[in-house]
């Protein structure tokens, strides 16, 4: 774990910066847009230093970070960077380059894929999965699985959103699990 030294963030709303789209993408769905959090740099900073806080409190040390294509990206590389930790992409099909590990996840209408290289993690290695926000929670369980392929050790789970009604932490592995903003 890197040797840097975060004050603790000074409180901040971060719901009253993500945006309420209704209707999108389908009737009947409430889009949580974080693009309006993303686009201010006083919420941003809150979010990563409150998300590294709490990811230090809670799972001590980590050796990689993975996010999930695209949005873990935006918060599991700044993470990453202030745990003293490596950062890995979990891709759709067909965006690595070389050797990856694959795993298929059942979505609402058929199934999807994710990937990472082969050579990213190393058994043993203590990682944790980050991602923007989590819902249904087939995306991070699927994901976890991948983690667990390897032969690696999951210490937790960050995410900056957590839509509670959806059930998704109960899909998850039993391992802490850190949110800023729950609906």
């Amino acid at each position: 774990m890197s040797t840097h030294h975060l004050k603790e963030p000074k409180s901040m709303d971060l719901k009253s910066l993500i945006r309420d789209i209704p209707d999108f993408p389908k009737p009947g769905i409430m889009f949580r847009d974080i693009t309006t959090l993303l686009s201010n740099p006083d919420g941003l900073r809150y979010a990563i230093d409150s998300l590294t806080q709490k990811c230090k409190e809670t799972v001590q040390t980590v050796d990689y970070v993975l996010g999930m294509e695209s949005r873990g990206f935006i918060f599991g590389t700044p993470l990453a960077y202030q745990l003293g930790a490596g950062f890995i992409p979990v891709r759709k099909p067909g965006k690595l380059p070389g050797a990856v590990h694959a795993v298929e996840y059942e979505l609402e209408y058929g199934t999807d894929r994710l990937e990472m290289h082969q050579d990213a993690l190393h058994p043993g290695s203590r990682v944790l999965i980050v991602d923007d926000l989590i819902a249904t929670g087939g995306t991070a369980a699927a994901t976890a699985k991948l983690v667990q392929q390897v032969g690696c050790d999951l210490v937790g789970f960050g995410f900056i959103i957590e839509l509670r009604d959806l059930g998704g932490r109960q899909q998850l592995p039993d391992v802490p699990i850190v949110t800023l903003v729950e609906y």
